[in-house]
C-alpha cells in the first residue's frame, strides 16, 4: 500500500542524537573557515571548489545561488567574496555526485519519502528528465522531446488556462523568469505564484502604498554611513552573512546598531572577518550596542512606544522631527498624530514585552540621529498584521527625514538570489495595467487583465480541483508552503506536477497523478547554445543587475537551462498559434535581454549596461525622493496593534532557519551559532514556561496547533532551554510547516503567517 500525500511530505520522525552546548558569543571567523571547507572536500571535488572560490561574486564570474545580499560595486576581496553559506550552496549545487536512471530504478518514490530532507537533498544532482506514470512506484527516463509533447498535451487539454498554476523560485534568472511570465500569459492565464508570496510581499505591499516602489531604498555606501541601522526580525550571521562585514564598517564609521529579535542571535552581537588575521587574533568586532529581546510579534507596539516617546520630544524641544522634509514630502502627519496619540505608552510597552530599561536604551540612540536605515527580514513579514509592521517602520523614518539621503531608508533583506529580479521582470500574478499593455505592443497578444492565484490561492484551488496542472522552476515547494497535510492533498490532486530542478527534493515526492522532473544546469555551470556560451542576469536586495556565468562543466549532458526548458515548453504548448518564435531565444538570450529592454521600465540599453563588471542600478524613486504613490508623496499610514490573546496554556511559535540550512535546503544537522548539533527536531523555549509545564532538558514533546476549530499536530520534538521571552517558542522550519494554518496570513499581501502560530506543548 503506498504512502498518502500527507504522510511523504512530512518530515521523518526519528532524532539524530541530539547534542547542546552554550551558544557562542562570536560568529564566523574560524569556526567559518573550517565549516566551508569541510562541505567542499566532502561534497565537491577539490579543483571544482577551488574554480568556484575564485568566480564567486566576482565581477565576470557567477551570482552565489544562495541569498541576495549585494556585492560591492568597486573592488571586491581576492580572498574570496563569499559567505560560509555561500560554500554550502554551492557545495549543494555542484555535488561531485549525479543520479538518474540506476538510482530511481533503485529507490521507489515511497521509499524516498521516508529519507530525510538532508539525505534527499545529498543523494546527488539530478542528470536526465524523468516521468512518474499513473500509478507507478518508481520515476523513469523520458526524452525531452516526449516531456515537453506531455507538458503540452496536459496543458492544451484543460478546459481553461487557470486551471495551471506556474510557481517560481527565486533562483531564476532574469531571462528565465521573462520567458516563463511571457508563457504563462500567452497560454492565457496570470497564475504565477512565486517565492514572493512566502516572504517578502508585505514588505512589497507596506513600501508601495508608502513610498511608492516595493523595494528597499538604501545602497551599501548607505550602510556605510549610517548614524544607526537598526536589524529587526532577522538573524544576518546565518541567512546574508556578507551582511555582518557591512554592518562592522557602520560601526568603524561611527553608526551604531540596534538588532531587535526574540532571540539573541550571535551574529549580531559579535563578528570576526575571517579575511583579516589581526580581527581572527584580536577577537573581532561588537556589533549590536543594544539588543532589543522582543515578544514574537511585538513590533507595532514597540515601535508604537518609540513614536509616542518621540512625539513627546517634539512637543518639547521642537527639534526631534524633519519637519522641513515632511512639509515638502510626505502626506497624511495629522492623522498620523490624531491616531498615535488614542494609544497609551506604558500599554504599547508591555504589549512588546521590553523593559523600560532596554527600550530608554534604543530610544536615546534613535533619539538624535537624522540618518537611520531600518533593516528588516522574515521575523516583521510573516504575520498578520504584517503590512502593518512594515507601515510602522516606515513612519518612524518619515518623522525623522530617514528617507531618500545618504546613510538612511529602507533595507528589506530578500531571501533568494534573484527573487526581486524575477517580480521586476514581470513574475507577478497582479502585474500593473501599464506592464501588461507593454507586452500587448510588443507581441501583438492580449494578456488576461484577471489577477491570478497567490500560492495559497493556488494550493486551495488544487485542493479543490479547479487547478489541474502545477509547473514548477525552480523550489521545493512543499517544503515551502504552510499546512503541509492540505498542501499536499492540493498536489495530489493535479492531473500533472512538473519540477525544474538541480537535485532532488521532497517536491518531486508529493506528486500529482503523472510527474515530471526536469534537471536544469545551475549557477555555477556554462550554459552552452549555438551562439556559445550564454551569459544571465540576477537582481539583488538593493536593486542592482548583475551578470552571471558558469564556470564548470555541466555535470550531465542530458541538462537544458532553465531558458531552454521554458522555451521547450511553450514551443510544445502553444504551437502554430504562438505569435513569439520561442527556440530563437534559446539560441542567444542576448535577444531576451532585447525584449526586457522594451517591456520592462529601467532596461534601457540591457545587453550594454550588463557589460558593465560591477552591473547597474534600476530606477528607484524612493532613493531620490521621487514617491510615486496616489498623492505623490510619502504616506504616513495608522497601523492598529495586534489583538490575540494567548490562552493558559498556549504559547506563540515562530518558525525559523537553522545555520546548516538555507530556506528549505537543509546542508547539514548543526545551528553551530545556537550550540544545537546533530538534530532538527526541537522546541527552544523559554526556561520558566518550561518549569511552569514540568518539562526537562531534552525532554520529548509533542505540539498541536489550533486554528478556527482545525487541530494540527506533530510529534517528537526535544525541548531545549534559551534566552527567549516568556511564553514563546521556536522551531525550525520546514519540520514545523504543518501547524502553520494555510488561512492565516497577512491582510493585503497573504504572506503566511509563519512567525506567529499559537501552540500547545504535550508530554509524550
Amino acid at each position: 500500500m503506498s504512502l498518502k500525500a500527507k504522510d511523504k511530505a512530512k518530515t521523518p520522525e526519528h532524532f539524530t542524537n541530539l547534542k547542546t552546548q552554550e551558544p557562542p558569543k562570536n560568529t564566523v571567523g574560524l569556526g567559518a573557515i573550517k565549516s566551508s571547507i569541510s562541505h567542499a572536500n566532502q561534497y565537491m571535488n577539490t579543483g571544482d571548489a577551488l574554480k568556484l572560490s575564485l568566480k564567486i561574486n566576482q565581477k565576470g564570474g557567477f551570482d552565489c545561488p544562495g541569498c541576495a545580499w549585494p556585492d560591492p560595486d568597486d573592488e571586491r576581496s581576492a580572498l574570496g567574496e563569499y559567505c560560509e553559506n555561500g560554500m554550502k550552496a554551492i557545495a549543494e549545487e555542484a555535488q561531485n555526485k549525479t543520479i538518474g536512471a540506476d538510482f530511481f530504478a533503485q529507490h521507489a518514490v515511497d521509499e524516498l519519502a521516508t529519507w530525510s530532507d538532508f539525505q534527499i537533498g545529498k543523494s546527488g544532482r539530478l542528470s536526465e528528465p524523468m516521468f512518474l506514470e499513473e500509478g507507478a512506484t518508481h520515476y523513469k527516463p523520458i526524452s525531452w522531446e516526449a516531456a515537453f509533447k506531455k507538458v503540452g498535451e496536459h496543458l492544451n487539454a484543460l478546459d481553461n488556462p487557470d486551471e495551471a498554476v506556474f510557481y517560481t523560485s527565486g533562483r531564476t534568472t532574469n531571462e528565465a523568469a521573462f520567458l516563463y511570465q511571457l508563457f504563462v500569459r500567452e497560454y492565457g492565464t496570470a497564475n504565477l505564484p512565486d517565492c514572493s508570496n512566502m516572504c517578502h510581499e508585505a514588505s512589497g505591499s507596506a513600501l508601495s502604498e508608502t513610498l511608492g516602489i516595493g523595494k528597499g531604498s538604501v545602497t551599501l555606501d548607505d550602510l556605510y554611513k549610517a548614524e544607526l541601522v537598526m536589524v529587526i526580525g532577522q538573524n544576518p550571521a546565518t541567512n546574508h552573512p556578507r551582511m555582518l562585514s557591512a554592518l562592522e564598517k557602520t560601526k568603524k564609521n561611527g553608526g551604531k546598531i540596534i538588532a531587535i529579535n526574540p532571540l539573541p542571535e550571535a551574529g549580531l552581537m559579535k563578528f570576526t572577518d575571517p579575511q583579516s588575521p589581526i580581527k581572527m587574533l584580536t577577537g573581532g568586532t561588537k556589533l549590536s550596542d543594544v539588543f532589543v529581546p522582543i515578544t514574537i510579534n511585538g513590533d507595532v507596539a514597540f515601535f508604537k512606544a518609540l513614536l509616542l516617546k518621540l512625539l513627546e520630544k517634539e512637543e518639547q524641544d521642537g527639534n526631534v522631527f524633519d519637519k522641513e522634509f515632511i512639509e515638502q514630502y510626505t502626506s497624511g502627519l495629522d492623522e498620523f498624530i490624531s491616531d498615535l496619540k488614542t494609544f497609551n505608552f506604558e500599554d504599547c510597552l508591555e504589549a512588546s514585552g521590553v523593559s523600560r530599561a532596554i527600550f530608554d536604551e534604543a530610544f536615546n540612540l534613535i533619539l538624535n540621529k537624522k540618518k537611520i536605515i531600518i533593516c528588516w527580514a522574515m521575523g516583521l513579514t510573516q504575520h498578520e498584521n504584517a503590512v502593518d509592521n512594515i507601515r510602522e517602520v516606515v513612519n518612524l523614518l518619515l518623522l525623522k527625514g530617514s528617507i531618500g539621503k545618504e546613510g538612511a531608508g529602507t533595507c528589506p533583506v530578500r531571501g533568494h538570489s534573484n527573487v526581486q529580479g524575477d517580480r521586476t521582470v514581470g513574475i507577478w500574478e497582479s502585474a500593473p495595467q501599464a506592464f501588461l499593455d507593454k507586452i500587448e505592443n510588443k507581441y501583438g497578444f492580449k494578456p488576461t487583465t484577471k489577477h491570478g492565484y497567490s500560492v495559497i490561492d493556488s494550493i486551495k484551488a488544487m485542493y479543490e480541483k479547479k487547478a489541474k496542472v502545477f509547473f514548477g522552476l525552480g523550489g521545493n515547494f512543499i517544503s515551502a508552503v504552510p499546512d503541509t497535510a492540505y498542501s499536499a492533498q492540493a498536489l495530489a490532486n493535479c492531473n500533472l506536477t512538473v519540477h525544474v530542478s538541480t537535485k532532488l527534493n521532497r517536491s518531486h515526492l508529493v506528486t500529482g497523478k503523472e510527474a515530471l522532473i526536469f534537471p536544469c544546469l545551475g549557477r555555477t555551470e556554462k550554459d552552452y547554445q549555438k551562439t556559445g556560451i550564454q551569459v544571465q542576469s540576477v537582481e539583488n536586495s538593493m536593486g542592482i543587475v548583475s551578470s552571471t556565468k558558469g564556470v564548470l562543466e555541466p555535470c550531465s549532458d542530458k541538462l537544458l537551462s532553465e531558458v531552454a526548458v521554458v522555451c521547450g515548453v511553450a514551443h510544445a504548448t502553444l504551437k502554430g498559434r504562438s505569435k513569439i518564435n520561442w527556440l530563437d531565444y534559446q539560441d542567444d538570450y542576448n535577444l531576451v535581454r532585447d525584449d526586457i529592454a522594451e517591456v520592462v521600465s529601467g532596461f534601457d540599453d540591457y545587453n550594454t549596461r550588463l557589460k558593465n563588471p560591477s552591473g547597474f542600478y534600476l530606477p528607484n524613486g524612493a532613493r531620490i525622493r521621487k514617491f510615486n504613490t496616489k498623492t505623490k508623496k510619502a504616506n504616513f499610514s495608522i497601523n492598529k496593534l495586534p489583538k490575540w490573546k494567548l490562552k493558559k496554556d498556549e504559547l506563540i511559535m515562530m518558525t525559523i532557519r537553522s545555520h546548516d540550512q538555507f530556506n528549505t535546503t537543509i546542508y547539514g544537522l548543526d545551528d553551530r551559532y545556537r550550540g544545537v548539533f546533530n538534530e532538527r527536531r526541537i522546541i527552544f523555549m523559554n526556561r520558566d514556561d518550561m518549569t511552569s509545564r514540568n518539562l526537562q532538558e531534552h525532554q520529548v514533546v509533542n505540539l498541536k496547533s489550533e486554528f478556527n476549530g482545525v487541530i494540527r499536530e506533530v510529534n517528537n520534538f526535544k525541548v531545549i532551554g534559551y534566552d527567549i521571552p516568556k511564553s514563546c517558542c521556536a522551531t525550525y522550519f520546514p519540520e514545523t510547516n504543518v501547524l502553520v494554518p494555510l488561512d492565516s496570513f497577512a491582510h493585503t499581501a497573504k504572506t503566511p503567517a509563519s512567525k506567529s502560530i499559537r501552540i500547545t506543548v504535550h508530554k509524550t
